[in-house]
């Protein structure tokens, strides 16, 4: 029998933030993601931002569509609200969220499938409204919970686990971030969470909307020789009758490497991730520059990782709209219907 239940009694000594909680006390549920995918490794970054910072549980809303990473908002901050949304559709209910009450934390957790594809839109939207929000998208370049296809995110020439070529363009989700007009955009990888943590803690602080890209290579269906996200095993025979899926516990690939550096993860298949970091005197507050940067490391084949960009002095959604300080659902009715001499007053203004 398996129990998911975590325990609640922890070690008396463990670290307390300043609030006085331990970081047990920002975990959700037990994972019922595979064993070592990714996932659970960014959820864990995101448990440890929120520790750090002494992110109060209950003004947190994280917001989630379909796929494998949206299961994840399960995994972590326990005590804080959260909406399961349908597919490609998490952007719009955080925007809307966010317009009704903007007291809250917004973290949008959401996969390369639920962004990329059927919620494309969705994502281009509220990232040009500049909704105060962290978004991040959990790319594994698949269809996790239907067999693995190619996503819209994966590289083109890649080869799926059937053994089928991807011929179609990929779509870069930092580069579409940084067109869009998001003013923190970043890219990391869900095994190194020296860098992936302080990226999560300055998405939010960050006033407007925040993007990061985590490479996340999925554990089930990009394990084989050429996959560009792989993370584990090759199946080494196939000749059944019947075609089970086993998937096998691996060790979590993790890395940590010098800014300004390319790093080599060789992954559980022997394929290789090549991830740069970028060096301590780039210039994350030139979008142009940012752009270009990553169009001529990516024809490298190399993955670009870190503080991409950030405008300091951007403005989130309510500033675009000027709305009041006062969260829209705690106004009343008589702050929304001021009676006949206020709309006389509007319409007056507008002849």
């Amino acid at each position: 029998m398996t129990y998911l239940a975590k325990p609640k009694l922890h070690h008396p000594t463990l670290p307390v933030n300043r609030l006085g909680f331990t970081r047990r006390d920002y975990e959700g549920k037990i994972s019922t993601l595979c064993a070592g995918c990714g996932h659970d490794s960014i959820s864990a970054a995101i448990i440890h931002a929120c520790w750090e910072l002494a992110i109060e549980p209950h003004k947190v809303a994280k917001m989630s569509g379909i796929g494998c990473s949206s299961k994840t908002p399960d995994y972590f901050l326990g005590n804080s609200h959260g909406f399961n949304t349908v597919h490609g559709r998490m952007p719009s209910v955080l925007t809307g969220a966010n317009l009704a009450n903007r007291e809250l934390l917004y973290l949008g957790v959401s996969g390369d499938g639920d962004s990329a594809s059927i919620g494309f839109g969705q994502f281009a939207h509220s990232i040009r409204r500049g909704v105060n929000m962290v978004y991040i998208v959990e790319n594994n370049g698949v269809y996790g919970l239907t067999k693995g296809q190619f996503s819209a995110t994966a590289d083109k020439g890649s080869k799926s686990k059937r053994g089928v070529l991807n011929s179609d363009e990929s779509i870069d989700m930092v580069m579409v971030a940084l067109q869009l007009g998001a003013t923190f955009v970043a890219r990391s990888f869900s095994g190194d969470k020296a860098q992936l943590v302080p990226l999560i803690e300055a998405a939010i602080e960050h006033k407007g909307s925040a993007f990061i890209d985590v490479i996340s290579p999925c554990v089930a269906f990009n394990n084989h020789d050429g996959s560009t996200r792989s993370y584990d095993y090759v199946r080494e025979h196939n000749e059944a009758v019947n075609r089970i899926d086993f998937i096998k516990t691996r060790e979590e690939i993790t890395t940590d490497y010098a800014p300004g550096t390319v790093q080599e993860v060789v992954q559980h298949d022997r394929s290789v991730l090549r991830l740069r970091k970028v060096a301590l005197n780039y210039d994350a507050s030139d979008r142009v520059n940012a752009m270009n940067y990553l169009q001529q490391r990516a024809q490298l084949g190399e993955i670009v990782t870190g503080l991409l960009y950030v405008h300091p002095g951007s403005e989130d959604l309510h500033e675009h709209l000027n709305t009041v300080d006062t969260p829209l659902n705690r106004l009343g009715t008589k702050e929304l219907c001021p009676g006949s001499a206020a709309l006389e007053k509007l319409n007056a203004s507008m002849r």
